[in-house]
């Protein structure tokens, strides 16, 4: 009777050290939660926002228009600048009118001046005669070039307009704003009609393609992990059973920490370990916050 209580007692001994021994293989070797690489969307102009074609939940294409801020104000701007613009033109051909006046008379008194030499030469006219003719040709070379400076004042004003609408009409380019990625729209902080600042924020969206699951691994884990390494990924099933998935290590931190306390037990918190992100693909399956864990590949 005795041989038989040992006997059933050994055998219990080495159940349960091999039920021990598949416990700790089959145990993961790190837990975490999925999270995704999020992007805050806003808006470069300041104004009364139209329009947000965005709700929580949906997503958007990449290239595609969010939302409107109003953009009279800019465009009544951009007129004004437009009219400016114009009398500028129409001054400056009345300057160049001018200027082609001005040199028609001194070719007019250049030929004056061809007569009276001949005539000075022949006795006919006097030396105050020609004085008189330079003189005239001197004051119309100063008017040729005082009006010609004009004319370069007239075009540097053209000029500074000229970059004074083009700033105008990017500025109305970027009143519509364009999702960046394509991604989920997580959070919506404006709505239609309100009034934004420049660089508010509109939304938070993020591409749900692929999520990281963030998980941590102590010291003595980390020699076994290097970027781009391939690793098992378990996720919840059914209550007994994981659902396998792969995933690629993207991220390592260079830095110890102590484990976050929704990881682990309060004994576990107090250790130093080292975040690490392992990209998933996602089947439409995988959310945001989810649960995880992950086992190295031998």
């Amino acid at each position: 009777m005795r041989s038989t209580k040992v006997k059933w007692a050994t055998s219990l001994f080495v159940a349960l050290a091999l039920l021990s021994c598949n416990r700790q293989k089959d145990a993961s070797d790190a837990f975490g939660n999925f999270e995704a690489d999020d992007q805050i969307v806003s808006s470069e102009i300041a104004g009364k926002l139209l329009s947000c074609n965005f709700e929580e939940g949906i997503t958007l294409s990449r290239g595609s228009v969010i939302a409107a801020v109003d953009t009279v104000p800019l465009s009544l701007q951009l007129t004004q600048l437009e009219s400016q613009v114009m009398t500028i033109q129409a001054r400056k051909q009345a300057v160049r009118s001018q200027i082609a006046v001005i040199e028609q008379q001194k070719k007019n008194l250049e030929k004056d001046k061809i007569r009276i030499s001949n005539m000075l030469k022949d006795g006919a006219a006097t030396q105050k005669q020609m004085d008189d003719v330079n003189g005239g040709m001197e004051v119309f070379d100063k008017q040729i070039s005082n009006t010609k400076s004009q004319d370069l004042i007239l075009s540097g004003e053209t000029e500074v307009i000229a970059t004074q609408v083009a700033q105008l009409r990017d500025k109305i380019s970027r009143c519509r704003i364009i999702s960046p990625i394509d991604g989920l729209v997580l959070e919506k902080y404006k709505k239609s009609g309100e009034l934004i600042g420049q660089g508010q924020s509109l939304c938070r969206i993020a591409d749900v393609s692929s999520l990281n699951l963030r998980v941590y691994v102590s010291g003595d884990q980390l020699p076994h992990l290097k970027i781009g390494q391939k690793v098992k990924v378990l996720i919840d099933d059914t209550a007994t059973k994981n659902r396998i998935l792969e995933g690629a290590v993207s991220w390592i931190s260079s830095e110890a920490e102590f484990t976050p306390k929704i990881i682990q037990t309060k004994v576990e918190r107090v250790k130093l370990v080292y975040a690490v992100k392992v990209k998933v693909a996602n089947d439409g399956s995988l959310k945001i916050g989810m649960p995880g864990e992950i086992k190295f590949i031998d």
